[in-house]
C-alpha cells in the first residue's frame, strides 16, 4: 500500500452527487464504448469519441476545494494527480497542471457529455483528468488488478495525456490520423496511449524518489494494472476475437513494457514511442 497520506494536495473538483445530466442514449458513443469492452478501457481520445454524441460545449466552471473530511478515497486521488503534476512541472518549463474531476455516473466535459461507463479519461479542451471512483472497483473485481496503486497508475496515466497535450504532441498525432487509413490512424492511437504508459512510469520512478512512499508490492499492482487492460487481453475477456488492427491502446505485453521503459529510467526521453 502507497505511504500517501502525507502527500500534498492540490484540491479536486468534486462533482460528485450533481447528477448525470444529459445521459447518452439508443447507438451514440455510450452505446458504441459499452459494446465494445463496456468501461474498461480508459484513455479513450474524448475529442474523437465524445464528438460522435452530439454533445458539445464546455464543461462548468472550476471549482477546486479540498477533499470532504475523512473521504480517504478523494483524498488519495488527490494526493496521485498533486503529484503527478508536480513532477512535471519540475521537467517542462511554464507547465501548467491539470484538474482532476470527481463524479458519479456523468458530467458535461469541454469536449461534450461523459460517462463513468467510458472510464477515466482526460479532456485536452479544459485541460481535466476526468474520474469516477467507482472505477477502483472496476480494475480489482472484474479485471483482477487490485491495490491502490493500480489506480494511481490510472491517473498517471491520464496526466501523461495531459502532458501529451501541452507538448503539441496530441495535436500531432490528431492531424496525422486524419490523412491516415483506419488501421494506421489506430497504430498511432496505440503509440500515444503507450507513451502515456510511459509517462506513467516516470512519474512513479521520481515521486518515489521524492517521497519514498512505494512499498512492496505497488509496483506490481501498477503493472498488473497495465497488463489488465491491453486490448488484446480485454478483447479475450469480452469473448471477441483478436484483432490487432482495431488496437487503439497496445498489448497488455508493450503497455507492461512502456510502463518499465518510464520506470526503470525515470526519463522523459525514454518514452518516444514514435521512434
Amino acid at each position: 500500500m502507497v505511504d500517501w497520506q502525507g502527500g500534498r494536495r492540490g484540491g479536486v473538483e468534486d462533482r460528485r452527487g450533481m447528477g448525470a445530466g444529459v445521459a447518452l442514449g439508443g447507438g451514440g458513443i455510450g452505446a458504441v464504448v459499452i459494446a465494445l469492452i463496456g468501461y474498461f478501457v480508459f484513455g479513450i481520445d474524448p475529442q474523437v469519441l465524445l464528438s460522435q454524441s452530439g454533445q458539445t460545449g464546455a464543461s462548468g466552471p472550476a471549482a477546486v476545494s479540498a477533499c470532504p473530511q475523512g473521504d480517504t478515497a478523494c483524498d488519495f486521488a488527490d494526493v496521485m494527480h498533486t503529484s503527478a503534476n508536480d513532477v512535471w512541472a519540475g521537467l517542462i518549463q511554464g507547465y501548467q497542471p491539470s484538474t482532476i474531476v470527481l463524479y458519479s455516473q456523468g458530467t458535461q466535459t469541454g469536449c461534450g457529455m461523459g460517462q463513468s461507463a467510458m472510464g477515466p479519461f482526460y479532456c485536452p479542451a479544459d485541460q481535466k483528468v476526468y474520474l469516477d471512483l467507482d472505477f477502483a472497483h472496476t480494475l480489482e473485481r472484474d479485471l483482477g488488478a487490485s491495490g491502490d496503486f493500480a489506480l494511481a497508475y490510472v491517473i498517471g496515466h491520464e496526466v501523461g495525456h495531459h502532458v501529451q497535450n501541452v507538448t503539441g504532441v496530441s495535436d500531432k498525432v490528431q492531424n496525422a490520423r486524419r490523412a491516415l487509413g483506419e488501421s494506421e490512424s489506430n497504430a498511432l492511437s496505440v503509440k500515444l496511449e503507450l507513451q502515456a504508459d510511459c509517462y506513467a512510469g516516470v512519474w512513479a520512478k521520481r515521486s518515489d524518489a521524492k517521497n519514498h512512499w512505494l512499498q512492496s508490492g505497488d509496483l506490481e499492482e501498477a503493472i498488473t494494472a497495465a497488463s489488465a487492460v491491453g486490448d488484446d487481453t480485454l478483447q479475450k475477456r469480452s469473448g471477441g476475437q483478436v484483432m490487432p488492427d482495431s488496437f487503439t491502446h497496445g498489448t497488455s505485453k508493450e503497455r507492461m513494457y512502456w510502463f518499465n521503459a518510464g520506470y526503470s529510467s525515470g526519463d522523459p526521453n525514454a518514452c518516444n514511442t514514435f521512434a
